[in-house]
């Protein structure tokens, strides 16, 4: 699949078909996904990768603040990707100063670029997924005993899409370009 012809045609999925992903597909997207730029090269984005129904399922019950919409997404999803990032890496100097004023914020931005490469690399092999946020962080740190080195950025359900949504309306290039 071409690039742009990718990024048009990716599209957020919230169900899915109960069709297992592969370890060397999940592989084939964390490869691709490794290769996105890092502040300073640091390289932060890790992927907890969740197959097992019993933790997908304690996930979606115990750890979604009770927001139904993302409790039944991950209880459809056949794999949950769990995005974290290394702490106190990016936007830091060696001596543990902030190197710009927007502080620790780098770890989420350099997350966002990992977890949309992940997204694009997912839809280049036919699956489908979609980036969630309204997660409880702390208890999935628990269920899946993250290292204390690390902070959840994102979970990301994956699989094999159940249908194909619609692009909802993008606006035009003219209305959020400024050229100066």
């Amino acid at each position: 699949m071409e690039l742009i012809e990718c990024i048009k045609t990716r599209r957020t999925v919230r169900k899915f078909t109960d069709k297992p992903v592969s370890r060397e597909t999940l592989t084939e997207i964390i490869s691709a996904a490794a290769y996105v730029p890092s502040w300073k090269n640091s390289q932060t984005a890790r992927w907890n990768i969740i197959t097992d129904r019993a933790m997908i399922d304690k996930i979606a019950l115990e750890a979604t603040f009770g927001f139904e919409h993302n409790k039944e997404i991950i209880l459809g999803c056949p794999c949950l990707v769990v995005q974290s990032a290394v702490t106190k890496r990016c936007g830091y100097e060696k001596d543990g100063s902030f190197t710009t004023s927007k502080g620790d914020s780098w770890e989420m931005y350099d997350s966002g670029i990992a977890a949309q490469t992940f997204s694009l690399a997912a839809h280049n092999a036919g699956l489908g997924s979609v980036i969630m946020g309204i997660i409880d962080d702390k208890r999935i740190a628990e269920i899946i005993d993250l290292p204390d080195t690390e902070r959840i950025t994102a979970a990301i359900a994956v699989g094999y899409p159940a249908e194909e949504p619609n692009c909802p309306p993008k606006k035009s290039a003219e209305e959020i370009a400024r050229f100066i």
